[in-house]
């Protein structure tokens, strides 16, 4: 539980000094933190579930754009202040380190297995974003249709 706990804080304190980076300021900076926190919280959930890295990735990368969206709808703000920052503790960073250090070596086999590692994290951050944009577009879409069918049928 202790190692969670670090974990969880690691990424919040992360998230943090990537928000701090990017200039973001004011009442924006501790949601951004804490979107960092939620994704990496959502990735160990996913891991105690069995669903494998790729899919870990996936379901923490789609709450931490719901996430954004919500936040960025209640602050009145662009999502991406709270999406970039939230991405930061996914970001398979020691993946490919380690994988820049087999190509140095010269141990193909190890590189290319890291590559594809770190491409198959890489898609599935961009997939999770992508499928959580898709499904808010898709209902704000229906939600619109409704309303205006509803406004002709009470004319």
């Amino acid at each position: 539980m202790q190692e969670i706990l670090i974990q969880l804080c690691s990424a919040f304190l992360g998230s943090l000094g990537f928000a701090l980076l990017f200039n973001i300021r004011g009442r924006h900076l501790l949601p951004a933190a804490l979107g960092g926190l939620l994704s990496w919280g959502v990735y160990l959930w996913g891991m105690s579930l069995e669903l494998g890295e790729v899919g870990a990735y996936v379901a923490a990368s789609v709450v931490l754009t719901l996430y954004a969206e919500w936040m960025a709808h209640r602050m009145k703000c662009p999502a991406t202040v709270y999406l970039v920052s939230a991405a930061i503790p996914l970001v398979p960073g020691k993946m490919l380190y380690t994988t820049m250090g087999w190509g140095i070596r010269q141990d193909w086999n190890q590189f290319m297995s890291g590559v594809t590692q770190t491409l198959m994290l890489a898609l599935a951050i961009a997939g999770g974003i992508l499928v959580a944009m898709t499904l808010l577009s898709v209902s704000r879409q229906l939600k619109a249709h409704f309303r205006e069918g509803n406004r002709t049928e009470n004319h």
